[in-house]
């Protein structure tokens, strides 16, 4: 038998943006929801950097599947005083991705190209220009499918690991308890462990989302009461919704 949910933990940053569904879930059914990232990311050092044997002037144009790529491919060059060429061809995944590179170059200036939000839809593109060297900044923790397009379409590409996933320091948290914990990634679930190695879950609801974070939170021997996305509900929120009005 399921019980009441009012307070929610989501293992994710705050949302700055206040249409956040959380909120609208938060204030319909008067339920406690907070954000604590459970993990964040850190740039390699130029050390780290070096150890890979990459040399940014053998490339021709540079694949960028987040923000996060496009920050930390401009910081390692500034560190190595590497000056990116104007002639660099930027192959970004999605439109935003592809505006926010105008923090770091003239952007009217530059070979630039985008897809929709999907890799997929960014091969298009890059398989039109088999000929470019390709770079590909990334955390330490890739989708495989990323790759595997890659080498299917026997690009020449190289990956370069400029940043990682780290563990978030947790402690703080030790004797707070919520009801329901949320979770996107299996690197949340391991940082939930790393923090808190005796952790006991009884009456805590477990939620989830996607089949990778499922399998890690099984794996660790969590019982899962909310997945999505599921056939009733699509997104997280309205997963825990349909909890919420079935037990609360």
């Amino acid at each position: 038998m399921g019980k009441a949910i009012k307070s929610i933990l989501v293992s994710q940053p705050k949302p700055e943006n206040k249409k956040s569904p959380f909120f609208g879930l938060s204030d319909k059914h008067d339920v406690k929801v907070d954000f604590r990232s459970f993990i964040h990311v850190e740039g390699v050092d130029v050390k780290e950097f070096r150890e890979q044997k990459i040399n940014f002037a053998d490339f021709t144009a540079v694949i960028l599947t987040s923000r996060k790529a496009v920050d930390n491919f401009f910081r390692i060059c500034e560190k190595t005083r590497y000056s990116v060429p104007d002639s660099m061809k930027y192959f970004c995944v999605s439109e935003a991705v592809a505006l926010y590179l105008q923090k770091h170059v003239v952007y009217r200036k530059r070979k630039i190209f985008h897809g929709r939000q999907r890799f997929i839809e960014l091969m298009e593109l890059i398989k039109k220009h088999k000929s470019e060297k390709f770079l590909l900044p990334s955390s330490d923790i890739l989708k495989d499918v990323i790759p595997k397009q890659l080498e299917a379409a026997e690009i020449n590409y190289k990956r370069a690991i400029l940043y990682k996933t780290v563990v978030s320091d947790l402690s703080d948290l030790e004797n707070v308890f919520y009801d329901c914990l949320v979770f996107y990634s299996p690197a949340g679930i391991e940082s939930l462990f790393k923090n808190f190695p005796e952790f006991q879950q009884n009456d805590t609801r477990i939620a989830v989302f996607g089949e990778t974070t499922k399998n890690a939170a099984v794996n660790a021997g969590l019982e899962i009461n909310i997945a999505a996305p599921a056939p009733n509900a699509p997104s997280m929120t309205g997963a825990i919704e349909a909890y919420i009005k079935e037990f609360n």
